[in-house]
């Protein structure tokens, strides 16, 4: 899908326009005056349309004048797992653009994509980070104290209609 920005100048008298490249923004913006025919220089940049993922991606990414073209690229190049990465790094975890923004996925998050810390809770027992547990006692597992303790270093998180639990590391 096609991403659509909107470029919104600053001056009240001046008229935005909408663009979906960063050669077309160009372009208009060279040709962008004011009601008294001054040149309009500095423009709020919003996100129109896209996809829900790119969308949330642009909210993180805190999308402006000067930085809208390497969004741009982002989301053309970047699969969704690591957009996921940089959304929670850069709205979750405290990171900067500047921190992640040529190599999300490479910081230390741990990302499941689970509805809640019981499911989480759930896999890591059927996974075996417990331990082996006897069949005769997985009845009896209290799975709401695991996700309770899990809460400590893990949260959930809504990206794009999917839910998440993370832990920054």
């Amino acid at each position: 899908m096609t991403i659509k920005l909107h470029a919104q100048p600053y001056d009240i008298s001046a008229t935005g326009f909408y663009f979906e490249t960063v050669e077309q923004y160009e372009q208009l913006a060279a040709n962008a005056v004011n009601d008294f025919g001054q040149p309009v220089e500095e423009f709020e940049i919003q996100f129109i349309d896209g996809e829900r993922i790119d969308c949330e991606l642009a909210s993180a990414w805190e999308i402006n004048q000067a930085n809208f073209a390497a969004f741009l690229d982002a989301t053309e190049g970047w699969d969704d797992e690591r957009k996921h990465h940089y959304i929670i790094a850069v709205g979750e975890c405290g990171y900067g653009h500047f921190d992640v923004v040529d190599t999300p996925d490479s910081i230390e998050i741990d990302l499941y994509p689970v509805d809640s810390l019981r499911e989480l809770a759930e896999q890591f027992v059927e996974e075996g980070l417990y331990g082996a547990i006897p069949e005769s006692l997985q009845f009896y597992i209290d799975y709401e104290a695991i996700a309770r303790d899990l809460a400590i270093d893990y949260s959930e998180t809504h990206i794009a209609g999917k839910d998440f639990v993370y832990a920054c590391r």
